[in-house]
């Protein structure tokens, strides 16, 4: 799944996963540290030879059920068996992934390419990274000032770090990008196509997968929590108490809503802070206000409700994914 230039890992890459375990010699076992090395190593190649992080590993592994991880590692399983733990293992990754998608930027050089093709809008590109750059506003740059350029461009136009990416270093000084001869837009244009056409050509070569920050919800975790009546039960005896301690009296569709802005983010809904959930709470409640509710309706119609409120969010967000900056 692609959004905005970035690829989302949600566990459907692994639909395709070859499971099959290869032929086996001697006894024809195989021990559990095996096979979830081999699952581990084929989940990998499905999402863009990324390394699975410890904390996807970990929740997947406890869905196998093992009480003793050190005793099932060394255990040795028949073929049959084997095969059934591999098909396991892997179906849990994906479904830790659905519950919690990891954002990649994939940069080989595709983006550079759509840029470099274009004449206008690369020609408009390089003359706004010109203007920014000539802070005395002279009509010249120096020509090192190449890398600040890139650094501009950033992820976003397909430019990787150069902590991820040391052969860029080598790009800039085969062409003089490191030097401080004077450059007018023109000439730096020329220069900035050359740069950006060979580092498309070495991702091209040598792809660079990078983890984002980002987070995406996606309705999994609303979906979980509907399907965990205790738990669905906790979210209604805190909005009750809420209710309760209330002293403005505000309707309950009122209360509802301010528990779940507050609580929202534990319960599987986007932080309040993102710009897109306070749209999505409007779509919902106003769904929801459009119809005779009860001021005070009884416990069981309630949950009826808190239900209706929390599968309409699911179904939203299913639909349209809110992603956000996991670190502000």
């Amino acid at each position: 799944m692609s959004e905005g230039g970035l690829t989302i890992l949600d566990g459907t890459q692994l639909r395709a996963v070859e499971l099959s375990l290869p032929p086996v010699e001697g006894s024809g076992l195989i021990t559990g540290a095996e096979v979830l090395e081999l699952a581990e190593s084929r989940a990998s190649l499905a999402l863009h030879g990324l390394a699975l992080p410890e904390s996807i590993k970990s929740a997947a592994f406890q869905r196998l059920g093992v009480s003793d991880g050190a005793a099932f590692r060394t255990t040795e399983f028949d073929y049959a068996k084997a095969q059934s733990i591999l098909q396991t293992y892997v179906s849990a990754i994906s479904n830790e992934l659905k519950d919690d998608p990891i954002v990649l930027a994939i940069l080989d050089g595709r983006t550079l390419r759509i840029f470099l093709e274009d004449e206008d809008d690369f020609a408009m590109l390089a003359e706004n990274i010109f203007t920014d750059l000539d802070t005395e506003d002279r009509g010249k740059i120096s020509k090192n000032e190449i890398k600040n350029a890139l650094i501009r461009m950033g992820l976003e136009m397909g430019i990787p770090p150069l902590s991820e990416f040391p052969q860029l270093n080598d790009i800039l000084k085969r062409h003089g990008a490191e030097e401080k001869e004077e450059l007018g837009q023109a000439q730096f244009a020329q220069l900035l196509q050359s740069v950006l056409q060979e580092l498309a050509d070495a991702l091209a070569k040598k792809h660079i997968v990078m983890v984002q920050n980002i987070k995406i919800v996606n309705g999994s975790k609303l979906r979980k929590l509907l399907a965990d009546e205790n738990q669905l039960g906790g979210v209604l005896k805190k909005i009750l108490l809420e209710k309760k301690d209330d002293k403005n009296e505000k309707r309950i569709i009122t209360t509802i809503r301010l528990c779940l802005e507050k609580r929202g983010k534990d319960l599987g809904l986007p932080p309040s802070k993102v710009d897109e959930t306070e749209t999505l709470f409007d779509e919902v409640f106003t769904e929801i206000e459009s119809k005779n509710i009860d001021a005070e309706p009884e416990k069981d119609e309630f949950m009826v409700l808190l239900k209706e409120i929390l599968e309409k969010f699911a179904e939203k967000l299913e639909a349209n994914p809110v992603l956000y900056d996991a670190v502000d």
